[in-house]
């Protein structure tokens, strides 16, 4: 909201320093976006000129003046100009040599056309104050300058202007009205309403003939006539430049009334070529099938849940929103139906959105407007179009009054003192809520809460609809004494138990994939439907049922993940897309599956109390399974090539290693943690393993599915996997591991087995067979070839054998290998290779 300081004096007493009117705003919570002292923006000698006498230069492609204008010196100047919307004898603002005009544009003297031009006259663009190049800015015969005086008071650039940045809660600062009422509680000094004015109530018979439907929608129509006004009667100099300051182009005399009592009070207008209605209008919900063409050219399919303002041919305008263009005011309009409504919030905010029409009007209704401010708005807008169009007005009034009174809210005079802890007297809250408009009464009824105070019924103002909750009215109070009285005191920390098992589990497993070289990436939990089919889950896959939100952030993802690879496999695809090629990324997070058979809806629990247990209990059956999920995925090279030799491409083999490290950070012993083939989507059904601890299957891991890959514009052989934490054990007290100081036994073993044998299986039967001697156990080759026969491979392990009293003897050393060795034969049907 941008304002004009000369703009706010005539309703407050504003200090002419622009830090004081910056500082105020901000003690009312207002957060000034810009100052801009106009007077600062053309520096140098500013002045106003009599046109004296003017040459036509002609032979040239464009019409060329000679003109020499009085400046105050003793001699005219000598100024070549191409405007021609002024005659001799008209003033007009003139930037001396030494000027420097908006864009650091310099004046200088210098000659052109065959003349000298000793400066130049401006128009309204190079002056900053209005868009208007076609000419330049003759100065109206009610400004008494005389020549060679200061222009900057006469063109408005003696003003300041304030950007104000509107939150959403404080739509009536939208307007000069709402600023300056601030402004009067920031510095004490007294507020002269606009709106106070007085209007007339409805006639018996109306201005014009209108039904609403929809009083929902619309709980107040007001309107007014102005019959024969001069269609060509240009809106005064005052007025197009408040609203050049506002940011709003001047169109017409009836547009810029309309938006000017916008400005001023708050309440959107709109003027009606009456000439141009047929019928009676209607308020109503827009008809399947109809369409509007609005004032900005667009032809717009309208839908059922807007609302409009109709007439015999149909839809005349997006009501709230825009005007339709059949009814627009043109240059032939000589009569005026000036209309001022209030409109349901909830249906302007989602018309505006789903025709992507953020109007200055849409800003406002969906913020709430003051529905008492219709009459003065249209009576102002009525005195401002007669005053300078002419014009008779019409004496019939049409008021369509629906509008619901403020509700009371019950306030606990100590709240606003329990909530900021600065002592509040109830006489002091009470002068601070009839300071903003409230009216305040006592109830002698005790506290509701407990509170030893007693407890006020207060009715907010009809321009503060943000007023609804006890916690709003305590904000008033705080912000309107003042927030620099609260005490900026940090609460002390209450003891604490440090870190929960499992916050130092999950923390650990981060920290493992860290130090093992991935990288932990952040996502949001919303995915879109359509990505469980390019994982290719089935039907029946207990990740397909997924929680929708209401109100999502993207309609394109509406959904929260059953999985963390969605999130995580954008993320590899976004920085592929940037150039990566090696990557290991993984993620701890959330995963969210619905509760299976609620069919009602939750309850539905308010924020003045705390609910009940049962409802607590019963809420709770609805809130979905949150498991924290632990994720990696990989690509490319996991050891780079380069001269010292070739890399190695990430394999399915990285992805079940990152699973047992997660198990190990996670204080899962080795012994318990095994891995079997398997077959899951999106795995790819031959390169898929299941994690086991124990036999429970907590996660999978491998390469994922060609067909993923390709759906997702993934590398070929990406590889994947994801664990459920929360299905892992926490591990017991760990005790200190025990260190031996004598010399192992290292001995080779190469068993054969079947093809089809995993080799987690084997190591299974060899490290229970060993007994408690063996130390370690690790596969350090894998062998095949036609000597073994057809479906045989050869495995080799080296064993550590270790005693924790003695140097081991060979007999015992090669009696647990011979027993190893035995339980894999039976296991598994293992041989030694070479016997």
């Amino acid at each position: 909201m941008r304002v004009s300081v000369s703009w706010l004096r005539e309703y407050v007493d504003v200090p002419a320093d622009a830090e004081q009117v910056d500082a105020a705003l901000v003690r009312m919570g207002l957060e000034v976006e810009e100052i801009v002292d106009l007077r600062a923006t053309v520096t140098g000698p500013l002045v106003v000129g009599r046109v004296e006498k003017i040459t036509e230069l002609t032979g040239f492609k464009k019409p060329i003046r000679h003109c020499l204008v009085d400046v105050g010196e003793e001699a005219p100047r000598s100024i070549v100009c191409g405007a021609t919307n002024f005659a001799e004898g008209d003033r007009v603002v003139v930037a001396l040599p030494g000027t420097v005009l908006p864009g650091g544009f310099a004046i200088g003297a210098r000659k052109t056309y065959g003349h000298l031009s000793d400066g130049m006259i401006c128009s309204g663009r190079e002056l900053g104050i209005s868009d208007d190049h076609a000419g330049i800015v003759v100065l109206p015969p009610d400004v008494t300058a005389r020549p060679g005086e200061d222009a900057r008071p006469a063109v408005g650039l003696d003003d300041i202007v304030v950007e104000v940045n509107i939150t959403p809660d404080r739509g009536y600062c939208l307007s000069v009205r709402g600023i300056a009422r601030e402004l009067s509680h920031a510095l004490g000094v007294p507020f002269r309403d606009p709106a106070s004015r007085p209007a007339p109530a409805a006639t018996d018979e109306p201005a014009y003939p209108v039904r609403v439907e929809d009083p929902k929608g619309c709980d107040r129509f007001y309107a007014r006539l102005v019959r024969g006004i001069d269609p060509a009667a240009p809106s005064p100099e005052w007025m197009r430049r408040r609203l050049a300051h506002a940011g709003i182009r001047s169109i017409s005399l009836a547009v810029d009334v309309t938006n000017y009592v916008m400005l001023e009070l708050g309440q959107p207008m709109h003027a009606w070529d009456a000439g141009s209605l047929r019928g009676p209008l209607v308020v109503r919900r827009a008809r399947p099938g109809e369409r509007l063409t609005t004032l900005d050219g667009v032809d717009r399919a309208l839908d059922p849940e807007d609302l409009v303002i109709a007439d015999d041919t149909g839809p005349a305008s997006l009501a709230a929103v825009m005007g339709g263009s059949t009814t627009e005011v043109s240059p032939s309009t000589v009569d005026v139906l000036l209309e001022a409504a209030h409109w349901d919030p909830v249906t302007v905010a989602r018309t505006a959105r789903r025709h992507k029409l953020p109007s200055e009007a849409a800003k406002r209704f969906e913020r709430g407007v003051d529905p008492q401010v219709p009459p003065a708005a249209t009576a102002r807008a009525v005195e401002l179009l007669v005053e300078y169009g002419g014009g008779t007005i019409s004496p019939h009034v049409l008021d369509v009054n629906t509008v619901a009174p403020p509700k009371p809210v019950r306030l606990p005079a100590d709240l606003p003192a329990r909530t900021a802890g600065v002592a509040y007297p109830p006489e002091r809250v009470v002068a601070l809520l009839e300071e903003i408009g409230c009216a305040v009464q006592s109830d002698a009824g005790p506290d509701p809460r407990g509170s030893a105070g007693g407890v006020l019924v207060v009715t907010p103002p009809s321009w503060r609809p943000d007023l609804t909750d006890p916690a709003d009215l305590v904000e008033e109070v705080i912000r309107l004494d003042g927030y620099e009285a609260v005490p900026s005191e940090l609460p002390p920390a209450p003891p604490g138990n440090g870190l929960t098992p499992t916050q130092r589990r999950r923390r650990t497993v981060g920290r493992a994939l860290a130090e093992a070289g991935y990288v932990e990436t952040l996502s949001y939990p919303f995915v879109s439907e359509s990505i469980l089919d390019a994982l290719g889950l089935p039907a029946d896959d207990p990740r397909r049922p997924t929680v929708r939100l209401v109100n999502p952030l993207s309609e394109e993802e509406p959904a929260l993940r059953t999985t963390l690879l969605p999130t995580l496999l954008a993320t590899l695809r976004r920085n592929l897309g940037r150039g990566q090629r090696d990557l290991a990324l993984y993620e701890l997070g959330l995963v969210f599956h619905p509760r299976q058979g609620r069919d009602s809806a939750p309850p539905r629990m308010g924020v003045a109390h705390r609910p009940a247990e049962d409802e607590l209990a019963r809420a709770e059956t609805f809130v979905p399974d949150q498991p924290w999920h632990v994720a990696v995925v990989l690509c490319g090279e996991i050891w780079p090539s380069g001269w010292w030799g070739a890399g190695r491409q990430a394999c399915w083999a990285d992805a079940v290693e990152a699973a047992r490290i997660v198990l190990a950070a996670a204080g899962v012993p080795a012994d318990r943690v095994s891995v079997r083939a398997s077959a899951l989507a999106p795995w790819h059904p031959g390169r898929c393993a299941e994690v086991r601890v124990d036999d429970t299957v907590v996660g999978h891991a491998g390469e994922l599915h060609p067909q993923v890959c390709s759906a997702l514009d993934l590398p070929r052989r990406t590889c994947a996997m994801e664990l459920n934490l929360d299905a892992v054990p926490l591990p017991g007290i760990v005790p200190a591991p025990q260190f031996s100081t004598f010399p192992p036994a290292l001995i080779d073993v190469a068993l054969v087995v079947d093809a089809e044998v995993p080799a987690a299986e084997v190591q299974q039967a060899l490290v229970s067979g060993a007994g408690e001697l063996l130390e370690s156990v690790r596969l350090f080759d894998v062998y095949e070839s036609a000597q073994l026969g057809e479906g045989h491979k050869s495995l080799a392990y080296k064993l550590t054998f270790r005693a924790p009293d003695r140097t081991l003897t060979v007999e015992e050393a090669v009696a647990a290998r011979d027993a190893a060795v035995a339980e894999a034969a039976r296991r598994v049907g293992a041989t030694l290779r070479g016997t």
